[in-house]
């Protein structure tokens, strides 16, 4: 191939060369080539190496549809195709799928051994003896390109949402006048197209519309549309259609800068997304220097490299005779070889008509075609053109149908789709829009030039996955005829293609084989994205706190003024203990001091979920696997939320305010979701009329002071409300009054003490704090931290879910069966808890664990293990482990398989190869009796 400059080419600006190197070569080109278009004026024939085989490879293509050219530009692009990078100064761009380069690749002698690996043959060949001692290798050599060391994090995508009346994809002619006639008609209009300049087949097609050259018509419509308030998003590939006419768009980012997501919602689209030109079956039809036709046009009129010297332009239709005509004109020798008997001969051209290509031979590159005459033609570019097939995925994604249109061979949009029109030649007109311009459109004049079967030669179907005719006849004659199982069989027109360059010729042989038609034998599934997409665009912004906000609580900076050391739970900073020194030693004076005397604890993060309404308590008896209904006003009631899988999603305390108002109080990592399985349910199943939910978790503060001081620490402060037991005992709540606003006292307790829960208005979270602490240095109020707090719970035995709890606990894996058995009403996951799984008498249930070989805490995480014919067994794993202020010695919690029928029985545990010893003892170590919750 002796590509070479010509003096044209409109995207580019000669006085700024600039160079890269291509598998360690230098090659120059200007500002505004793309590397494709580098590489064809540098001289490179062989950009890449085929799939499978790892025959040689160059362009075919200029634009998305190539599927050869996929190259890895370092710094984290791989797989990229050439023709939609632009060529820059200093890129550094090697092949993929070759050792050590596209042209003396290694592994290319798998070529002469393609016989005995035709589609699938690796389904039937490795399964003896075992397909595992295959697999490494041969995911080692599967794939295409390889991220190179130096990939950096890519930068935040933004994602963009927007609305508009009309959406038109596509920048062509048809799509410029779609967008412009909406403009006209007062609609907001949203214009993308995937090139880097409007215009579509204008920039490089001679048209004259309304009196202008097509390329400055096509600047002039955008022009208005931009002053008109339309968006105009250039370098932007609509790369699918999903519900209610939402459009994913891709714009690529400029100098480095990454990619946009947008999200467009429209209320009509209009499809102006063109058509790709089809490869013409031959024998060696994928020799470098074989080039769709159209796309040599391309690099002649817009960057200024004509593909050859020596040039065929095959074809089976009349749209290929500008490319030869462009390339007469340039200065190459240009032969037409025309597959049509009665095609016309423009003068200056040298045509041969009635005559097909059987076989391009060459080494490295086409150097010659042999013709259906027998003749042979010396070329060192041969331009293919097979028709047009129009690009109808984004329809077919809008749940349109096909129809078959035998005058274009081809299929096009079938019925119509409520908000989705399809123009130009994507509906398979390949005029201009009617009534702009001048002369009349030209014909296509098609012939069918589809694929033989039995054919002596290699014919390529599918370029980028390296399919041929003979692969295709295999999964025939091996029954896979259904096109869906095809595609899988071959791999045609899979991953990235989706069919773009390869889809109707391979129809078309299935069709000559199995006695079908083309439309008999139907399309495969179009899937988006339609070019792939930077997974950095689909993630957008959402990494660190972008993914998960932190939240934080309206006391922080008093928290920080107090010297709380910060960690996350659950998504909110909290203070993990208080003051300075070992963070052991403070966690344990905590605890001590509580025990002692009384601490204030900021508890805000606890979800408090109203739910109110007449059938509110019904609704909750659903929710909860507890009733809650039967729960008096003025109290509360622990319980635990279930999965549809029947495990423990949340547990918590409920509070029934009055007869038809409810507060859940859940998990403070569960407030999100436990809000939105309450929305859930209460839309599927319940009156809407008579529930309503309100989450008001960041509204309120929740203040706790616990210890058995806490009572008198509130009667200091005075809330408005007996304290009194009798008045308000544990598991009660009531309604007092702080500065004026209403405060809310629930006596529940994570502590094992006497504790009350004080729920103000947030902004009123400061004013209580700051009394809590001054008037509770007369009782020596110490501040309690959440790694504290955990001690305290596990002293108790209560659960924290997620920690205690994995995937698949259930309620009676921690000894609570009674709802179960009592309860008549239906809730979430009850038919999952009589399950057979349910049932099991091994489950894996909650226990203490009382160390007794004298080596310490025990690790959290050991499994707790048995030993059958030798092996070791997991019975299950410690959970929760700490060292007990209360009790001096260590506690630990865990889920062990039969632990409750075990009481008393000595396991080993073991982890990172130590080897523990420790008793099943009772989750609860402290105060068992629960007399310190009265005291």
């Amino acid at each position: 191939m002796t590509a070479w400059r010509t003096e044209g080419g409109t995207a580019i600006d000669r006085t700024r060369p600039l160079r890269f190197t291509f598998d360690g070569r230098s090659v120059a080109g200007f500002a505004g080539d793309t590397v494709a278009s580098a590489l064809l004026a540098g001289g490179v024939s062989i950009v890449g190496r085929s799939f499978k085989y790892h025959r040689p490879r160059g362009l075919w293509g200029a634009g998305v549809e190539e599927p050869n050219a996929l190259l890895d530009i370092a710094g984290g692009m791989p797989n990229t195709r050439a023709t939609q990078v632009l060529a820059a100064d200093g890129l550094a761009v090697r092949s993929v799928n070759a050792e050590p380069s596209a042209e003396k690749d290694r592994h290319a002698f798998l070529d002469a051994f393609s016989r005995f690996i035709p589609a699938a043959f690796y389904y039937k060949t490795f399964m003896f003896p075992d397909w595992h001692l295959f697999e490494p290798r041969i995911r080692q050599m599967a794939g295409l390109g390889t991220l190179d060391g130096a990939v950096r994090a890519p930068a935040f995508a933004e994602q963009v949402n927007h609305h508009c009346d009309v959406l038109v994809v596509g920048a062509g002619p048809a799509g410029l006048a779609a967008a412009r006639d909406a403009l006209r008609a007062g609609r907001r209009v949203v214009l993308c197209d995937d090139g880097r300049q409007a215009g579509g087949s204008l920039l490089f097609r001679a048209a004259t519309i309304e009196g202008k050259p097509g390329a400055a018509w096509a600047a002039d419509v955008v022009s208005e549309l931009e002053q008109a308030g339309a968006l105009v998003l250039a370098g932007t590939t609509a790369f699918g259609i999903y519900d209610h006419h939402l459009a994913g768009l891709n714009q690529k980012g400029e100098g480095g800068a990454p990619d946009r997501l947008w999200r467009v919602r429209a209320k009509s689209i209009v499809l102006a997304t063109g058509a790709i030109e089809r490869p013409l079956p031959f024998g060696n039809n994928d020799l470098p220097g074989i080039m769709s036709a159209e796309a040599a046009l391309v690099y002649l009129r817009r960057f200024g490299v004509a593909a050859g010297r020596r040039v065929v332009v095959a074809t089976n239709n009349g749209l290929a005779y500008e490319t030869a005509q462009a390339l007469s004109a340039a200065g190459a020798d240009v032969t037409v070889v025309d597959y049509r008997a009665d095609a016309p001969s423009p003068e200056g051209l040298r045509v041969l008509t009635g005559r097909t290509i059987v076989k391009a031979s060459g080494r490295g590159a086409v150097s010659a075609v042999r013709l259906s005459d027998g003749s042979v033609l010396e070329a060192d570019a041969v331009l293919a053109s097979g028709g047009f097939t129009p690009t109808v995925h984004l329809y077919c994604q809008a749940q349109g149908k096909l129809d078959w249109r035998d005058d274009i061979l081809a299929f096009v949009p079938g019925r119509p789709v409520e908000g989705v029109e399809v123009v130009g030649a994507a509906a398979g007109d390949f005029s201009l829009p009617a009534g702009l311009a001048e002369g009349a459109g030209q014909d296509l004049g098609i012939v069918a030039a589809w694929p033989k079967s039995r054919a002596k030669e290699r014919v390529w179907i599918d370029l980028q996955n390296d399919v041929t005719a003979k692969d295709v006849e295999l999964a025939v004659r091996e029954n896979f005829v259904s096109v869906e199982h095809l595609k899988r069989y071959t791999t045609l027109g899979m991953a990235t293609d989706q069919g773009k360059t390869s889809n109707v010729n391979g129809l078309a042989l299935v069709a000559e084989l199995t006695g079908r038609r083309i439309p008999e034998v139907g399309t495969t599934t179009y899937r988006p994205p339609f070019t792939p997409v930077p997974l950095a665009s689909f993630a957008g912004a959402r990494s660190g706190t972008r993914m998960s906000p932190l939240r934080r609580l309206p006391l922080e900076r008093e928290h920080r003024a107090d010297g709380a050391t910060f960690r996350e739970y659950g998504g909110w900073l909290r203070p993990a203990f208080y003051g300075s020194g070992a963070p052991e030693d403070r966690i344990q004076a905590e605890a001590t001091a509580t025990r002692a005397g009384v601490a204030l604890f900021d508890g805000s993060p606890l979800g408090k979920i109203e739910v109110v309404g007449p059938d509110a308590g019904s609704f909750l008896d659903f929710i909860y696997y507890n009733t809650m209904s039967t729960l008096a006003p003025g109290r509360c009631r622990y319980g635990f939320i279930l999965s549809e899988a029947g495990n423990i999603y949340d547990d918590g305390v409920l509070v029934r305010l009055d007869e038809n108002r409810f507060v859940v109080s859940c998990s403070s990592s569960h407030v999100a979701g436990v809000h939105a399985l309450l929305e859930e349910w209460r839309q599927d199943r319940f009156d809407r009329r008579r529930v309503f939910i309100h989450n008001a978790t960041a509204e309120m503060a929740t203040l706790t002071v616990t210890g058995p001081q806490s009572r008198a620490l509130l009667e200091a402060i005075g809330l408005g409300l007996d304290l009194d037991d009798a008045a308000l005992p544990h598991m009660a709540v009531a309604m007092g009054r702080f500065e004026g606003q209403a405060a809310r006292i629930a006596r529940v307790s994570f502590t094992g003490e006497r504790s009350y829960e004080l729920s103000v208005p947030a902004d009123h979270a400061a004013s209580l704090w700051s009394r809590l602490r001054r008037e509770g240095q007369a009782f020596g109020a110490t501040l309690l931290g959440l790694e504290a707090l955990m001690v305290l719970r596990a002293e108790k035995g209560y659960i924290v879910i997620g920690k205690d709890t994995d995937g698949t606990s259930r309620p009676m894996d921690f000894g609570l069966t009674a709802p179960l058995e009592r309860k008549k009403v239906e809730f979430i996951g009850r038919r999952s808890l009589v399950t057979e799984d349910a049932a099991r008498p091994d489950r894996r249930q909650f226990v203490g664990l009382e160390a007794i070989d004298g080596a310490g805490v025990l690790p959290t995480g050991a499994h707790g293990i048995e030993h059958l014919a030798g092996t070791p067994r997991s019975l299950g794993y410690v959970t929760s482990s700490y060292f007990s202020p209360a009790l001096q010695r260590p506690i630990a919690l865990g889920l062990i398989e039969r632990g409750l029928d075990r009481m008393g029985d000595i396991i080993e545990l073991q982890h990172l190869r130590e080897v523990r010893r420790a008793r099943i003892v009772a989750a609860c170590a402290f105060d068992a009796e629960g007399g310190r919750l009265h005291a």
